[in-house]
């Protein structure tokens, strides 16, 4: 029976873990416990009944015809699992929640489990300061990599991907205050991903698209404006201040580049830096506003390699719509050495570097009045005859690693997780089989252009 009275969305907590547990008869004529799917449409563990209520959940539907195996959700408050698929929820759910205090949850990786996929199927929390910061409520994610900042606002449809250390638990930790009447719904999935998956998301993307179109967004987009004021007085903005994140593109076969557009009927679709209330609103997103390269240096997006433009940073109030290619020789642009360099893993079976936009906002969301971050579709595009992706390794290139680098100097090939250090302290993680040359080493804090050269 798949109806489990009304609450059948109503996932329930772990309040005990499988490892350590014996349980002498739930192995016998029994299938492994492997994601599924109730008939209702929500993903769970495929568990024994018994063993299902043994871990604190609650059975829905069959995912066994020969024993009497349920789809097993776990959920909310204090609560831990080290199951493939579970459900977080608040207090209450499906119904809002307007307390406060903490509720956290924690995921413990599986033998074979590199990653944890998150995906927000619901997340409305309080909107963050005026200035960017989330201090009414917050989402805090500790334990994986990459890091991420706290989480507020409206993040309902938004997905992450973080990577285990090792055995070391990922802990969801929402805050809320009490004192600021307001409905607070989650209902987050975490997915335990193998070290082998095709699913795996490259190290460096917080998130990871694998549809050829599709839509992507800055956390806490949004279609209304933020209604705290910031702190000269102003329209706050919604973007969270501190971001420093890859959003990444696994590429279709045949395609071999991508196009970024706004979409239609949302002006306030690429709106990140600057005072967009004293902007014609029928202005807003055109190309007249963006602004690119040089001048974007405190909210801004970057999208390498973008076809017939010299610059790849953009900001401002609008955007151009850009085209990028992928393929060997491919330039990843003016970066900041502590962003992360995209990289398939090693074990993974994906083959092919993803399309990425770099997002970064910085700590003072205060001169970005009304501003609510960016929101692009994207779609994949053919390959071409001249533009098919070739295999060149660069010769005569010196593939030690310097540790002084300065204009022309290659700074090295690594294989696998290295890491390289630069002479400013600040790691630049480079995988798999590259070449980066420095072609820049400038500024303060040091900024790196580098030219990413790979094989596929």
């Amino acid at each position: 029976m798949d109806v489990i009275g009304s609450n059948e969305l109503d996932v329930v907590q772990a309040g005990a873990q499988r490892s350590g547990r014996f349980f002498p008869f739930y192995t016998i004529g029994r299938i492994a416990n492997v994601p599924c799917t109730s008939p209702s449409g929500l993903s769970g563990t495929c568990l024994i009944a018994g063993e299902c209520k043994d871990n604190g959940g609650l059975a829905s539907g069959s995912c066994s015809s020969r024993t009497n195996q349920a789809v097993c959700y776990t959920k909310s408050c204090g609560g831990s699992t080290n199951l493939n698929s579970t459900y977080f929820t608040n207090s209450g759910f499906p119904g809002p929640y307007n307390g406060g205090g903490t509720c956290t949850f924690t995921v413990n990786p599986s033998s074979g489990i590199c990653q944890l996929r998150i995906d927000f199927r619901s997340l409305t929390l309080s909107q963050p300061t005026g200035d960017g910061s989330c201090t009414t409520d917050r989402l805090t994610i500790v334990g994986g990599s990459p890091a991420i900042v706290p989480i507020c606002g409206e993040n309902t449809g938004q997905h992450l991907y973080l990577n285990f250390a090792g055995s070391s638990p990922i802990s969801l930790r929402i805050a809320t205050n009490g004192d600021e009447s307001f409905n607070r719904l989650w209902n987050i999935e975490l997915s335990q991903i193998a070290c082998a998956s095709a699913e795996r998301a490259p190290v460096g993307c917080l998130q990871y698209y694998t549809d050829e179109t599709g839509e992507i967004s800055s956390l806490n987009y949004g279609l209304g404006e933020n209604p705290a004021l910031n702190t000269i007085g102003a329209r706050g903005s919604r973007q969270l201040a501190n971001t420093n994140y890859g959003i990444c593109i696994r590429p279709a076969a045949a395609k071999c580049s991508v196009s970024y557009s706004l979409p239609p009927n949302d002006r306030y679709a690429f709106t990140l830096s600057d005072n967009a209330i004293v902007i014609d609103p029928t202005l807003l997103g055109s190309a007249m506003l963006s602004v690119t390269g040089a001048a974007c240096t405190t909210d801004f997006i970057i999208i390498p390699n973008p076809t017939g433009l010299t610059a790849d940073r953009f900001c401002g109030l609008g955007f151009p719509g850009v085209t990028c290619k992928y393929g060997s020789g491919r330039r990843v642009g003016t970066i900041e050495a502590e962003m992360l360099t995209i990289s398939v893993p090693s074990t993974s079976t994906a083959s092919a570097r993803p399309f990425v936009v770099y997002t970064v906002t910085n700590g003072n969301e205060t001169p970005d009045v009304a501003n609510r971050g960016f929101r692009l579709l994207y779609t994949q595009n053919a390959c071409s005859a001249a533009s098919t992706p070739v295999k060149p390794k660069p010769s005569g290139m010196d593939r030690s690693i310097r540790t002084s680098p300065k204009f022309g100097d290659v700074l090295g090939e690594s294989v696998g997780d290295r890491a390289m250090e630069l002479s400013f302290g600040k790691m630049l993680d480079i995988h798999g089989s590259m070449y980066v040359q420095c072609s820049s080493c400038r500024g303060e804090p040091p900024v790196v252009t580098v030219e990413i050269i790979h094989q596929r």
